[in-house]
């Protein structure tokens, strides 16, 4: 599956990488990649979701809305509030992805962005700006990560 790209600075939500409290590299810029509205369909059609557009959404047959599907919950707010720039313990343990490996953050079926491991993990406070829903996944991992705006997140593994 090849993607298309929006350029970054192109980006409507660019602010998120720019914001002045939370630095981004401009090493780490260059793999933050918006995917344009068609690609970021095709990997939420194939790795999430081919009925909701939305996480709010999830529906019967999504593996999503499915309980078993989460093994994990804990809270994101206070990591993120805190000086420091560490995921959190329990998110941080549950992957044991390469650096390198790709990683789609979806925020909704026409906005995804595509990044490494490794690059997400030093900048997760910026992507997590949004936080209504979003879902972490890697195409060849099966554990994912979603996000709620209550500052709780869920671990689990996608269907």
């Amino acid at each position: 599956m090849s993607h298309t790209y929006i350029p970054l600075e192109q980006y409507k939500r660019k602010w998120i990488f720019n914001h002045k409290d939370l630095p981004v590299t401009e090493e780490d810029k260059a793999f933050i990649k918006p995917l344009d509205q068609k690609s970021s369909m095709e990997v939420w059609n194939k790795w999430i979701s081919n009925k909701s557009s939305h996480s709010e959404q999830f529906a019967k047959g999504d593996w999503a809305a499915k309980g078993d599907a989460w093994k994990e919950t804990d809270h994101w707010q206070s990591a993120w509030d805190s000086e420091e720039p560490a995921l959190p313990e329990l998110f941080a343990d549950f992957f044991d992805w390469k650096d390198e490996a790709t990683v789609y953050f979806c925020y909704e079926k026409y906005q995804v962005i595509e990044t490494r491991w490794d690059i997400f993990v030093r900048n997760w406070k910026c992507f997590l700006f949004f936080d209504d829903g979003p879902l972490l996944i890697s195409p060849k991992q099966k554990q994912t990560a979603f996000i709620h705006q209550n500052g709780q997140y869920q671990l689990g593994n996608r269907g």
